[in-house]
């Protein structure tokens, strides 16, 4: 087919509609790749977010679009793009902001109990989106470092796609986004733009360098060459099918150090699950 055939006047039309067999194969494919629901319901919403990419690749329809991303050089080049397309990239600073409080007030300190001449927590953000969870992680425990010389951590972050992890590395926010910030790490944390008019905030590099970014798909083989001892996962498995969920959280068990916690969504629950798993508070569970 001929790219320019959706050219009119010089300006590019809007793409036929998705057909149901076409959503179908679009939909498995995104399911069985990463995981994500594609019900009948996400027809609309699948058809208008992938025709900002037929539009890009300069497509008419998505049955071109599917035989371009079924191609060596689609599964390549187009992947990425097809998980921004698809992914929700929904995060804030001190987001469910009371795990932050249980961490800092009483995980934190029990772990100083059992390891009293300190040592380092290591830290996984699975699904760390634009890079907030992560950067909020870092000030509570850099936070707890103060108080405690002989407490040292690091970060690790990973997320699907591509697009927000280089968001994530960059640390650039508008200032907006940082009222949920105290005040006082606020001032201690983050940097303004020099131009005043640009609004935008920085995390500092002495938080920045803690925290090291990966690009991950969690339904695919993982490993790490050391244990979490605190893993956040929220907000991540509700997109997924139960299964699909259960299995993804016993790999994230085998990675996880007898003792260390796991959050997760408020809205997310492991009931049922068979995981070796205690409940100590909603959303915070302790592997045993």
């Amino acid at each position: 087919m001929n790219h320019n055939d959706n050219l009119k006047n010089g300006q590019w039309s809007l793409p036929r509609p998705m057909t149901v067999q076409e959503f179908k194969k679009l939909g498995h494919f995104i399911q069985t790749e990463f995981g994500i629901k594609m019900p009948p319901s996400k027809k609309t919403m699948l058809e208008s977010r992938l025709s900002k990419r037929l539009r890009s690749l300069n497509m008419t329809n998505f049955e071109e679009y599917r035989d371009y991303l079924f191609s060596l050089k689609g599964l390549e080049l187009e992947m990425p793009h097809l998980v921004d397309a698809v992914t929700t990239n929904k995060t804030d600073f001190f987001r469910e902001e009371h795990h932050f409080d249980i961490l800092y007030k009483e995980l934190l300190p029990e772990w100083m109990e059992r390891y009293p001449e300190g040592g380092r927590i290591m830290a996984w953000c699975a699904g760390c989106s634009n890079g907030k969870e992560p950067y909020t992680l870092a000030m509570v425990l850099n936070e707890f470092g103060i108080e405690h010389p002989v407490f040292d951590y690091n970060i690790l972050a990973t997320d699907i796609s591509r697009q927000v992890l280089k968001e994530a590395e960059r640390a650039v926010y508008p200032v907006k986004d940082a009222e949920a910030i105290p005040p006082v790490l606020r001032k201690k944390y983050l940097l303004r733009s020099r131009d005043r008019n640009r609004q935008l905030i920085r995390i500092v590099p002495e938080l920045r360098k803690r925290v090291a970014f990966r690009e991950m798909n969690l339904l695919q083989d993982i490993s790490f060459r050391e244990k979490m001892d605190i893993i956040f996962c929220r907000n991540v498995i509700i997109y997924f099918e139960r299964p699909v969920q259960e299995a993804l959280f016993r790999k994230l068990c085998k990675f996880l150090e007898p003792g260390g916690y796991l959050f997760i969504g408020h809205s997310e629950t492991l009931n049922g699950m068979d995981l070796p798993l205690k409940q100590t508070r909603p959303t915070v569970y302790r592997k045993i």
